[in-house]
């Protein structure tokens, strides 16, 4: 049992290794360490006074990356990298907000506590490990075994596991404090069975604002400037930068796409002549997910793979191999190992569809050109001179932060995460190099992420206030309409205004009501109004309603009564969850955080050119 463990416990500590003299390597290589303005000691952000050091920042982001990289088995794209790099730093900030806050209510862990906790609350990932169970079950008594074992001391598990206790015992204890008084009473209980299951079933005249030209009404600017006063976080956005691409894409020829049919026809022959279709997939597939499992792609049924390779699967014998199949993602070998009905067991080869040696060398060379004239550099003018002399097409793209770029080849990994991460206007970037093209960005302007200033929200605003001013305009209407229904009937009174009556299916208060929306005072109003009685005009967001409630159903309290138990465990978790996400939030919020790392970040590129 304790060889499995052995062998997983080398391969962290090596990955842990690897990353850390990576990193060093990283650091000491690039210039980083002990020359101004960047060093390992630089700070990366201030947060409530207590610094977070360059080295340890970079040293957090790079295990965190290689960590996902493992989990996804690829590498990541350069915008996934960034991604993985802020989440790690919110993770750091959030580390020292949390040790203020047990520092603030005197939470703390003693070494009985992690003991304890070792020996009767072992970790998820321990609890699901095939060595530690009997039967499909977690057995606890192989996991203190392996505890008390030489291998768990002499390959660093305990240490481990105390790092991860003195982490978790104090959060616990914290949220143990959060979410310790939460309760939900019957009533609150019953109300929220009720809310899902009690129905209405209504008829209504719908007045839609939209019928109103917007000439009739007007809105002045010091409407607008008081709506935008009023409701500034309504328009808080990201960051927002405007780039001009210059594109080199890794053109794929007819000659380049036969040549990967030929390749993949060359493995059909060696497995046909005998070798095995695993061992070729292991040493040939680009899917490298599969590849290591001999290129599995596991059991399922119909509906999994995109209609060529689906094709295929259901036209093949057992054991048959396939002809090359054309994807978008490449030529594929197929075979079909075992199918029960729609069922089906199937491993594939992938061959990718990729430039040619030539082509390849001459695109290259291109990327190499438009690099050395106008990569890394602060006067605009070069880039320009660049797109000119090599005749590349100049691509002007609005990049918002935190989000990936699209171009019009496709995804621009890196450009969006190089633009908001310290660079300058007018700055040109390196040259990206992604498996569909090379890229070059200059940075032209830049705006960075709050609340958007009035101008650039006027319209927006202006439109909100017209909308408001419509449905205020149909409510005398509306008004007359529910006198003459209340004299005679509401299909009466619509007809009389050329208006039509429409019927609801059965809706509950929770659920969506076709036209007449959702959670607003229109369903509302379907479950107080009395049965047969024509309403007053109702206004929403979108509409003016005039309605009849025709049906109302009541929810079974014997029904009730049997899943209030249930109902009662689920509703305390989705408290307790909101609670404590309501706390982080606020305490990430209230945080006092100094980030550099966008200044950091531009240094060391100025720093290492």
């Amino acid at each position: 049992m304790l060889q499995s463990f052995r062998s997983a416990a080398k391969y962290i500590w090596i990955v842990i290794i690897l990353a850390f003299v990576g990193g060093f390597l990283l650091f000491d290589t690039s210039g980083l360490i002990g020359r101004a303005p960047v060093t390992n000691t630089s700070v990366v952000a201030t947060v409530e006074g207590r610094d977070i050091s360059y080295l340890a920042y970079e040293q957090s982001a790079q295990n965190a990356v290689q960590q996902q990289e493992r989990r996804m088995g690829r590498s990541l794209t350069l915008d996934e990298v960034e991604q993985v790099r802020n989440q790690t730093f919110e993770q750091m900030v959030m580390e020292i907000l949390l040790q203020n806050e047990y520092d603030r209510r005197d939470i703390g862990v003693s070494e009985d506590e992690i003991q304890q906790a070792a020996q009767n609350s072992p970790p998820p990932e321990l609890m699901q490990s095939p060595d530690l169970q009997t039967d499909g079950r977690f057995d606890i008594e192989k996991y203190r075994r392996f505890l008390r074992s030489p291998a768990a001391r002499t390959q660093g598990l305990l240490l481990q596991l105390e790092g991860y206790y003195r982490d978790a015992i104090p959060r616990a204890k914290l949220m143990d404090q959060l979410v310790s008084d939460v309760y939900v009473s019957d009533a609150r209980l019953w109300q929220s069975y009720k809310d899902a299951n009690d129905t209405a079933q209504v008829s209504y005249v719908r007045l839609d604002p939209t019928t109103i030209p917007d000439s009739a009404v007007s809105v002045s600017d010091a409407e607008v400037r008081a709506y935008y006063d009023r409701n500034k976080p309504l328009f808080e956005q990201p960051g927002r930068a405007v780039v001009s691409v210059l594109t080199i894409p890794r053109t794929v020829s007819a000659a380049d796409s036969a040549a990967a049919r030929s390749r993949a026809l060359a493995l059909r022959e060696e497995i046909v002549r005998g070798a095995k279709f695993e061992d070729v997939a292991r040493r040939e597939s680009i899917d490298s997910i599969s590849a290591v499992e001999g290129g599995s792609l596991g059991k399922g049924g119909r509906g999994r793979f995109v209609d060529a390779f689906e094709k295929a699967v259901y036209s093949l014998k057992v054991g048959e191999v396939s002809q090359p199949v054309a994807t978008p993602f490449g030529y594929h070998i197929i075979r079909v190992d075992e199918r029960k009905g729609d069922t089906a067991d199937v491993r594939h080869i992938l061959v990718k569809v990729g430039q040619s040696d030539s082509s390849a060398l001459r695109t290259d060379r291109l990327a190499d050109t438009l690099a050395r004239i106008a990569a890394e550099q602060t006067t605009p003018e070069k880039f320009d001179s660049a797109a000119a002399k090599l005749r590349l097409a100049k691509e002007t793209l609005t990049a918002i932060e935190g989000q990936p770029l699209m171009g019009s080849s496709g995804a621009l990994s890196g450009v969006s995460a190089w633009a908001f991460g310290g660079a300058q206007r007018g700055e040109t970037s390196s040259l990206f190099d992604t498996e569909e093209a090379y890229f070059l960005a200059r940075l032209d302007s830049l705006q960075r992420g709050g609340i958007a200033p009035l101008e650039s929200v006027k319209d927006q605003i202006k439109i909100e206030l017209l909308r408001r001013k419509k449905v205020e305009a149909l409510r005398s209407r509306a008004q007359s309409i529910a006198q003459r229904a209340a004299a005679s009937s509401l299909e009466a009174a619509a007809q009389s205004q050329g208006l039509t009556v429409e019927k609801s299916e059965p809706f509950t208060r929770t659920g969506f009501a076709g036209s007449l929306g959702r959670l607003n005072a229109a369903i509302g109003a379907a479950f107080s109004l009395p049965l047969a009685t024509v309403s007053q005009p109702i206004a929403t967001d979108d509409a003016v309603f005039i309605m009849r409630v025709d049906r109302r159903s009541e929810a079974s309290k014997a029904e009730f009564e049997k899943v209030k138990g249930e109902r009662r465990q689920q509703a305390i978790a989705a408290l307790r969850d909101q609670r404590v996400r309501a706390f982080y939030d606020a305490l990430r919020k209230g945080a006092d955080v100094d980030d550099n790392r966008a200044e950091l970040a531009a240094a060391a590129r100025r720093q290492v050119s």
